[in-house]
Parts: C-alpha cells; structure tokens; sequence
C-alpha cells in the first residue's frame, strides 16, 4: 500500500433539487490517523464521501489530497491518486469469483492479470477471506462480502481509505474482527482511514478524532472523549445510546 495521505475538506456544499445536502463542511485528516465521520440518517455523510471521491462535484468548496486539489477528476482518476473507498451497500460482481472481484481494484494500477490476482489474494488473506477465494460472492455470508468489499478498495493500493459503513449489521465478534483488522492496517502501513459509522462500539475503539454532521453541517469535532458528551451530539445523535 502507498503512503499515508492528508485529505483537506474544505468549505464543500452540494444541493440536489434546491435542498442543501451538505453545507459549507470543512475538516482535516491527519495523515496515518484513523478519524470518524458521524451523524444520524440523513445528515450528508454519503453526500461528503461521494465529493471526495468525485462521484458528485461540490457546488462550492475544494478537495485537497497532499495538497493537490481534486476538483473536477473522475473518480477512477481519484482512485489512481490514493483514494480507495467501499460502498454501503456492498454489490459484488456476483458473476465472478471471490478472487476476480477483489483484482478488479487491483487493475487499477497493473495490467498484469496475475499481479493483480497475487495483490488481490494477499489482501483477501489479510480480511479472513483467504479460503473463500474461489467461492462466488452469493456463496459467502454478508460479513463477508462486507470484508470482500474492503479487500477490494484495498487492492487499489489507497493512501486513504473510505469506509462506509462496513460494520452495519455485524455482530460484536465481527465487529471486534473487522476493528482488529483496520487497526493493524493502520499501525502496520500507515494507512490514513476515514470512516463513516454509527456502530459506536467501532468508533469509540478506532478513532483518535471525530467529526460530526447534522443536517450537512459540522456540529462538532475533536476527540472521542469531547465530542460524545457534547450537548448538541447527545441532542442529535447518541440520545440516550450509550456509548462505551
């Protein structure tokens, strides 16, 4: 995996049909950190992922990764400059096998099909998915094609990765292994990781920084200690969770 990456968010808005979706969001990912982005439904986190990585272009504001700004690049250009991110809602290729799914991220920066394939199966190892590699993505559970979609961003060797919620839905064990996974990647490689999560139990274990949206808005960040008992977060979001 490349090094580790800093993303600059900076004064970004977007509006769909005359409805703000997000509105003037602006924060920083230290490089090599792993940072959280969360809210309650509906607050523009997708919408702030979906800018990043070039599938929306903001109506104002920028983008920086290492200083370079990645207005106005398509997301596969995005993708070949660092940027590796999964999808909330995980759709496989289900007409290929574990293995050909995972090289298809590979292929973004090899033309050598068995580069790509070797990549791609190191990284399926790394997620416990190393046995599954001929198994068809219907064939394995959703924890897996949770994991399969991670290896799959990984395989594009990203400076940052984007995770969408990857652990909606998992039990507590599979939640721990997934935490487990990310926090080796991260002190291993380096790897900057920027996730969007309402699973707290993740959060609270990963992240060293927390920005918060409401309504397309940053109504909070700072650590996770501050930012779980700021009165406006517990009135938006946590309500009476608790958060351990």
């Amino acid at each position: 995996m490349s090094s580790a990456a800093s993303l600059s968010v900076r004064g970004i808005s977007k509006s769909f049909s005359g409805l703000k979706a997000v509105e003037n969001v602006t924060f920083d990912v230290v490089p090599g950190s792993i940072q959280a982005l969360i809210g309650p439904n509906g607050a523009g986190k997708t919408t702030i992922f979906n800018m990043i990585a070039g599938v929306f272009r903001p109506d104002t504001g920028d983008v920086f990764l290492d200083g370079q700004s990645l207005l106005g690049k398509r997301p596969d250009q995005i993708c070949r400059a660092g940027v590796g991110r999964t999808f909330q809602i995980v759709r496989p290729f289900n007409d290929l096998t574990v293995e050909e799914n995972a090289a298809i991220g590979a292929l973004t920066w090899t033309d050598d099909v068995k580069e790509a394939r070797d990549y791609a199966n190191a990284m399926l190892d790394l997620l416990g998915l190393g046995d599954k590699r001929h198994a068809r993505p219907t064939g394995i559970t959703l924890p897996d094609r949770k994991c399969l979609e991670v290896a799959r961003a990984l395989a594009t060797k990203p400076k940052i990765l984007l995770l969408d919620e990857v652990m909606a839905g998992l039990r507590p064990t599979e939640t721990d292994r997934m935490v487990n996974v990310f926090r080796k990647l991260n002190s291993d490689t380096g790897l900057t990781i920027l996730l969007i999560e309402h699973v707290m139990r993740a959060v609270m274990a990963l992240s060293a920084h927390i920005v918060v949206v409401n309504y397309g808005k940053v109504i909070a960040e700072g650590a996770p200690e501050v930012v779980t008992r700021n009165p406006d977060v517990l009135a938006c979001y946590l309500g009476a969770e608790a958060v351990h």
